[in-house]
Order: structure tokens, then C-alpha cells, then sequence
């Protein structure tokens, strides 16, 4: 059931929790860690609320990736990690963290913009994922070479498409294989996303028709009004209109399925978030706020959930996570 909400008051995220019972609003069990390991990346997309490219320099160290991976030996609720950047691959402890992590027993997800795959220095990364059984999440916002181009780069969607190649080649989105690969949808412009399993269909005709690549899911996200997109919503005219269409799509229904009830994220520093989106903002988790304040993970469990306006866009219709379509 979708709520309607007015601008003046509705834009007030707590307000809408407190209409619909969500207060106080907590963590559940964290079960999954997200970890940011930095701002780099070899394409600078439009939608990109973490304004990442290939002029930025911050990077998680060494120091902080061993903490985290400290931590996660001490943290058994933890099942999935979840890893993403920029392009994390670039990060020089990006191998560590999924091997440590596989070896420990958990799922891993690599947030990848599939392109990196090709660039010098990264030949043999395809391997080094199917060896370590690793999710591999990919970001590809169209199924053809105009819009993905125009979101992410002139010559991206051919890089993109040569990469899924090899990715399938290795097993990559085949039955039988036990190697996951989704893909991951953004609108183009100001709107939501439209029924996530109508566009997987869509999504599966036009890539096994016209290429022959295959996959396991596709992921539908909201863009967030924040960092880069919000600077294009300002540059268009467009960014109190987006707004109130994600406050006036609110669902109250999606409230328990969000992210944040049970992830939390780790930022290049070692700061402590509720999502990357909060990350981005620099609004940290309520208390204990970095890596270096905590024993495990698992002290997060529990704990209030930092909000603001921008959660709208969690919120927003069938709800949107790192993990698709929540309703």
C-alpha cells in the first residue's frame, strides 16, 4: 500500500516512522558487512552517489582492512560481505579481504562495474573471483549501447559487454555452475525503476538474443537525490520535483526490508554507517562511530539507525537496497 505524503511535513523521515508505529528504529541482527574500500575508479558515472573516479585518490589502507577482517573473526552473526568502492578492485587489499573472508566462510559480493575487468593489470581478476566462488554484482543501467553511454562513458557498454563475456566464459551466470552473477539497473533520469522482474525478462531476451550472455538476477535501484545525481537534479531543474515523488511513493510496507536492519557499512577510515548512502552523507551510526571503538561487529546489533530526508529513496514505491526490489 502506498502512502501519500505532503512536502512540508512528509519530508520528514521520522515523522513518517512515527505515523506508522517504526519508532524507535533499530538495527535487527547484523548480518551483513559492507565495506567501502575507497573513491577510485576507472569511470565516473552520472548517477554515482559516491561521486567516485578516476582523479580521486582516497583509498582504505592496510591498517583499517585488517581491523575490519579482525573484527569479522569475531563477529559469527556475519554471513555476507559485501564489497565496493569506486572500483574496489583497485584497492591493494581488495584480494585479501575476499580471500579472508571466503576463507572464514562467508558469501562475498564484489561490486563491479565490469569494465575494470579489461583494464591493464587486472587480467587475471575474472580467475581470481570464480576460484573464490565470489558474487559478482554488476552494474549495467541498460540493456542498450546509447544509455549505458550516456550514464557511464562513451565505449562502456562494449567494455561492459566483453567483460560479461569472459565472465560467462568462466561459468559466470551459467546453470549448474554455482557462480552468481546479477547485474544491477539504474534509472536513467529522475524516476523510479519499474517492476524489477518485468525488466529481468527484458533484460534476459535482449543479452542472450543479441550477444549470448547470460545472468542470474537482476538488481533494481533508486537513485539516490545525494553527491553526484543530486548535481545533475540541480543542473536540470529537476531536484524538488524528484524529491517529492519519492516522498509522495513512500511505502510504509518496506520499513522491515531495508538495508539498514541488517547491514552495516565500513567506510575507507573506518567509520561506522548504517548504509553507504549515510556514509556518503558523513552521518555516522549513533554511537561507537569507528572500527577502532568496537570488539566485533556484533555490538551493532540492535542499535538506533541514523536517518534523514534521503531514506524517501529507500522507500520510495517497491522499496530499493544493494539487493534490488524490497516489496
Amino acid at each position: 500500500m502506498l502512502v501519500t505524503l505532503k512536502m512540508g511535513e512528509g519530508a520528514d523521515f521520522r515523522a513518517a516512522l512515527q505515523e506508522h508505529g517504526h519508532l524507535p528504529f533499530r538495527r535487527g541482527t547484523v548480518s551483513t558487512l559492507q565495506v567501502n574500500v575507497g573513491k577510485i575508479c576507472n569511470q565516473a558515472c552520472l548517477h554515482c552517489h559516491v561521486e567516485a573516479g578516476p582523479k580521486r585518490t582516497e583509498s582504505m589502507s592496510r591498517e583499517t582492512a585488517e581491523r575490519v577482517l579482525f573484527l569479522l573473526n569475531r563477529s559469527p552473526e556475519i554471513h555476507t560481505v559485501d564489497i565496493t568502492g569506486g572500483a574496489p578492485e583497485i584497492n591493494s587489499s581488495f584480494r585479501e579481504l575476499v580471500t579472508a573472508s571466503r576463507d572464514s566462510g562467508r558469501h562475498v559480493i564484489d561490486r563491479c562495474n565490469l569494465t575494470i575487468l579489461l583494464e591493464p593489470g587486472f587480467e587475471t581478476l575474472p580467475s581470481f573471483l570464480a576460484e573464490n566462488g565470489v558474487n559478482v554484482t554488476a552494474s549495467l543501467p541498460c540493456y542498450t549501447a546509447s544509455n549505458v553511454d550516456e550514464q557511464r562513458g562513451r565505449g562502456v557498454f562494449d567494455k561492459s559487454i566483453e567483460a560479461l563475456r569472459q565472465l560467462n566464459r568462466l561459468g559466470y551466470g551459467r546453470a549448474g555452475s554455482g557462480l552468481e552473477l546479477n547485474l544491477v539497473y539504474n534509472p536513467l533520469g529522475p524516476t523510479l525503476p519499474p517492476p524489477q522482474d518485468r525488466l529481468e525478462q527484458d533484460y534476459k531476451r535482449h543479452l542472450v538474443a543479441e550477444f549470448g550472455i547470460e545472468f542470474n538476477r537482476l538488481l533494481t535501484i533508486t537513485n539516490m537525490p545525494i553527491a553526484r545525481f543530486a548535481e545533475v537534479l540541480r543542473r536540470t531543474g529537476k531536484g524538488e520535483q524528484y524529491k517529492q515523488l519519492l516522498v509522495d511513493h513512500f511505502n510504509p510496507a518496506t520499513l522491515s526490508q531495508l538495508m539498514c536492519r541488517s547491514l552495516v557499512s565500513v567506510g575507507l577510515d573506518g567509520g561506522l554507517y548504517d548504509c553507504d548512502f549515510n556514509q556518503m552523507l558523513e552521518m555516522p551510526v549513533p554511537a561507537r562511530r569507528t572500527i577502532w571503538e568496537i570488539e566485533s561487529f556484533d555490538e551493532l546489533s540492535k542499535q538506533l539507525i541514523a536517518t534523514g530526508s534521503h531514506c524517501f529513496g529507500c522507500t520510495a514505491g517497491t522499496g530499493s537496497s544493494c539487493g534490488g526490489q524490497l516489496s
